[in-house]
């Protein structure tokens, strides 16, 4: 039984806490059978209440010379038990009444805040209570937070915050975000994400520098992220307002493609949206100028090989030996016109062959079997990068992808091969970070990349590795901020997780959660990871000791041409023609005069 409501206020009132409203009952008292630390303690609860996994406890005692110290956590485990029973079999006789027994319910809680920083345990018997309005923020430190980034709601249906000094570099910066794919959901988190940080005002006048560039492989759901979700109810727009949004698309997004292969007329290589998306690629004259040949060998275990310093020299040659012919970016190199990439392969591949140029091409020591990997990689790459390094399409140059004319930029990737994939990554990172830093420090940039583990493997290294290393290690003071997504943390370079100030994990596979990478959770949420239902993070920080679980709402944008409720068609952007006509379904297939080389 329960102790009388009179005796519970004199206790409450004893020990220091504020008395509650009607939503703010005392829960139970705090256990005497289990020690209670500073740092975790136990409550038994009260016959008519109930904790759950991620409730808010408070607690206060009276200590001499210091006065009221409050402690409060979060729950981290509950437990039922009958008391009176010792066999199994005695809950039958017990549930009868044949034997005498009581259903005991225990919360485990681990301490969060400690006010004033006097850290003594609890005292067993003292009134806990679950913690709202003031004292919730007060334990999970958001009163603390003066640029408060909402990220979801509790298990109370009650806002979760993120401090965004600890994102866009003012205290830390960077999120990992970890899951199984198609389940964890980590790409709609962390297009949340953005859009709170984008429209929360967290970042008042700094809003109109900030910027997104985000990388998306998976089919072309991003590329409707400026149409409104045909599929908001009034549920989610409540779920929205209780975070302080409102529930709408991105307003301001421009989007890229590749252009479509043998197509001339730089068509971009997209079925769902006929509009509003434009092409991107680099003329021969930009990929010898800017020392682009290094993206093409992206493969993280290439560094390993002596034929990298091939690769290096080539490069070399080509910036120092081609000039611009003609006006749409056609190079000529030693009186060779070279308008597309397998006319550029077939140039490098003819000066390290011959032995008059090679010394020149691939380096005085370099052996003949160097010379040849580097060859039977390069024309490897032919089918992969064919599409996007050209000079037929009629222009003076490629549209390069850039993140000035809008908030949000979208790199549709998904109709590329892997390799061509890591090459465009690595390309437009290494631009930005060169943009950057010759802007200087006043903007941000949120690049979000998913499947990191492509871009920065934890073995080996690569032209793409080191340039998101360098974000992650460098970016903080340059205003480019790293959101990474992956299914796992465990085979991400270690540095790149280490430089994430916040880390979020969504499902995860039970081998996958027993690794050291994730031992920032308890064990409760390490288990409960196993099971996480789509939308469920949980989302650890520096300010708050114990990671919070937060469920975010349902994305306000279309995710797919049908949650538009029609195919979208806006207005095509300056130079660009509406093109909706159908791509060719074998356009992408590999040509017979590839050299694809063999196992």
């Amino acid at each position: 039984m329960g102790a009388p409501k009179d005796e519970v206020t004199a206790a409450r009132q004893r020990d220091g806490l504020k008395e509650p409203g009607a939503a703010e009952q005392a829960v139970g008292r705090v256990l005497g059978t289990e020690a209670a630390t500073p740092l975790q303690f136990w409550v038994a609860l009260e016959p008519a209440s109930y904790l759950q996994l991620d409730d808010v406890v408070v607690t206060a005692r009276q200590v001499p010379g210091v006065g009221s110290v409050t402690t409060a956590g979060v729950v981290t485990a509950v437990h039922a038990r009958h008391e009176g029973a010792q066999f199994p079999s005695d809950v039958f006789l017990i549930e009868e009444g044949v034997l005498p027994g009581e259903v005991q319910e225990t919360a485990e809680i681990t301490t969060t805040r400690v006010e004033p920083e006097c850290y003594v345990p609890p005292k067993p018997g003292a009134v806990a209570q679950r913690a709202t309005g003031a004292q919730r923020a007060q334990a999970l430190y958001f009163d603390q937070m003066d640029h408060r980034v909402p990220i979801g709601l509790g298990r109370d249906g009650s806002p979760i915050y993120v401090d965004l000094e600890f994102i866009d570099g003012t205290r830390g910066a960077h999120v990992s975000i970890s899951g199984v794919s198609g389940v964890a959901t980590k790409t709609s988190f962390a297009l949340f994400l953005l859009y709170s940080i984008f429209r929360s005002g967290v970042l008042d006048r700094r809003a109109l520098n900030a910027k997104a560039l985000v990388f998306s492989v998976k089919g072309e759901d991003l590329l409707f992220l400026d149409h409104a979700n045909n599929r908001l109810d009034d549920e989610v727009r409540d779920r929205y307002g209780r975070l302080g949004l409102r529930a709408e698309p991105f307003s301001s997004v421009g989007f890229y493609a590749p252009p479509t292969p043998e197509d001339t007329t730089g068509r971009p290589n997209v079925v769902s949206r006929t509009s509003g998306v434009t092409a991107f690629w680099w003329t021969p004259v930009e990929f010898c100028r800017e020392e682009l040949l290094p993206y093409v060998f992206a493969d993280a275990e290439d560094e390993r090989h002596q034929y990298t310093m091939v690769v290096h020299q080539v490069a070399t040659r080509l910036r120092l030996d081609a000039a611009l012919v003609g006006a749409d970016g056609a190079v000529g190199i030693d009186g060779m016109t070279v308008r597309t990439y397998d006319d550029l392969v077939d140039l490098v591949v003819a000066k390290v062959s011959d032995d008059q140029t090679r010394v020149a091409w691939a380096g005085q020591a370099t052996g003949l079997g160097t010379v040849n990997a580097f060859v039977r990689r390069l024309r490897s790459s032919l089918r992969a990068l064919r599409p996007i390094i050209r000079a037929d399409i009629p222009q003076a140059m490629g549209r390069r992808i850039s993140t000035e004319d809008q908030q949000v930029t979208v790199v549709d990737l998904h109709n590329l091969p892997e390799r061509a994939q890591r090459f465009v990554v690595g390309v437009v990172l290494a631009h930005e970070t060169e943009r950057k830093e010759q802007a200087g420090p006043g903007g941000l940039l949120f690049t979000m990349i998913d499947e990191l583990n492509k871009y920065a493997p934890r073995e080996g290294t690569s032209p793409i590795k080191e340039a998101v290393l360098d974000i992650a290690e460098r970016g903080r003071s340059l205003g480019i901020i790293l959101i990474g997504a992956q299914q796992t943390a465990s085979e991400v370079e270690r540095r790149v997780i280490a430089n994430s100030s916040i880390r979020v994990v969504g499902r995860l596979d039970s081998a996958e959660a027993a690794r050291p990478e994730y031992r920032f959770l308890p064990a409760s949420q390490r288990a409960r990871a196993t099971l996480a239902k789509p939308g469920t993070m949980f989302v650890s920080q520096p300010e708050v000791p114990v990671p919070l679980a937060v469920e975010f709402p349902f994305p306000a944008w279309a995710t797919r041409p049908s949650g538009c409720g029609e195919v979208p068609h806006t207005s095509p952007l300056p130079g660009e023609e509406s093109h909706a006509e159908p791509t060719d379904p074998f356009a992408r297939l590999p040509r017979p005069t590839d050299d694809v080389p063999r196992l």
